[in-house]
């Protein structure tokens, strides 16, 4: 696993969202996108990670950044994530985890001691011009949000 870091050049990609209409990050120069690899929706991580987004959505439109949620579901799968936690940004579907590579967070991972490949919890900040500004690796999923938060505030 050959994660990007801060200052690399954030791989382009378009992929399909909720709905199933292409999403491509080259549309949003311009704007900052903040990119969050998730391993699955409507799992307790995930929801705690996907809710502490969703409720500061206006903090992150007054600092220009576009929220994408990555995982490896399918498009079916989305909507209703979006529906049951009330979801006000978009959700991508990387079945074949080719963007998920390109990124680098997808690997070996542990679970009640069984190895598997999957999706990394890792979120990207992309620049205005597409560029990784910011790598966030080191979270809980219920403090994402704010760390996040405190960057954008912060710089740190």
């Amino acid at each position: 696993m050959n994660t990007l870091s801060a200052g690399d050049a954030a791989p382009l990609f378009s992929l399909p969202d909720q709905d199933g209409n292409p999403v491509s990050l080259e549309s949003l120069k311009g704007k900052k996108v903040l990119v969050y690899f998730y391993p699955k929706a409507m799992t307790p991580g995930c929801t705690v990670q996907a809710q502490g987004l969703r409720d500061i959505q206006n903090e992150l439109q007054q600092n220009n950044v576009v929220v994408l949620g990555i995982s490896p579901d399918a498009v079916k799968r989305l909507p209703k994530f979006i529906e049951k936690e009330q979801l006000n940004f978009t959700l991508l579907s990387d079945e074949d985890h080719t963007v998920a590579d390109a990124f680098g967070v997808w690997g070996p991972k542990k679970f009640m001691g069984k190895e598997y490949d999957g999706i990394h919890r890792i979120t990207f900040l992309i620049d205005e011009e597409g560029n990784v500004e910011q790598v966030f690796n080191k979270f809980k999923t219920k403090e994402h949000h704010l760390v996040i938060l405190n960057y954008l505030n912060n710089g740190e």
